[in-house]
C-alpha cells in the first residue's frame, strides 16, 4: 500500500521517513517530493509499505505525530485522476 505523508519538515530525510516507518514493518520505498529546479523538499513525499495491515497500522500511528515541529498528515495515497494532470487556467 502506498501512503501519503503530508506536512513534513523540508529538513526531513528520506532515511528518517524510513526510519519511523519501519517500526510498523516492512518498508519497500520511500519519496520525498521536491522541486525540480531547487532540489528543495515540496513537504510531502509518499512511503510504500508490503502489507496493507502494515501500512494501517503505520497510519492509525502516526497521522498527526508530531515530528520535529510538525504535525504529521499520514493516509492511504490516492491515485492520481485525470483532472489532476489538466494545466491550471487562470483568468
Amino acid at each position: 500500500m502506498k501512503i501519503y505523508v503530508g506536512n513534513l519538515s523540508y529538513q526531513t530525510t528520506e532515511e528518517e521517513l524510513n526510519d519511523l516507518f519501519k517500526e510498523y514493518g516492512e518498508v519497500a520505498s520511500v519519496n520525498i517530493i521536491k522541486d525540480r529546479y531547487t532540489d528543495r523538499s515540496k513537504g510531502f513525499g509518499f512511503v510504500e509499505m508490503l502489507t496493507d495491515a502494515e501500512a494501517e497500522k503505520a497510519i492509525e500511528n502516526l497521522n498527526e505525530t508530531e515530528i520535529k515541529e510538525r504535525k504529521l498528515r499520514v493516509n492511504q495515497a490516492r491515485e492520481k485522476t485525470e483532472n489532476d494532470r489538466q494545466p491550471r487556467k487562470f483568468y
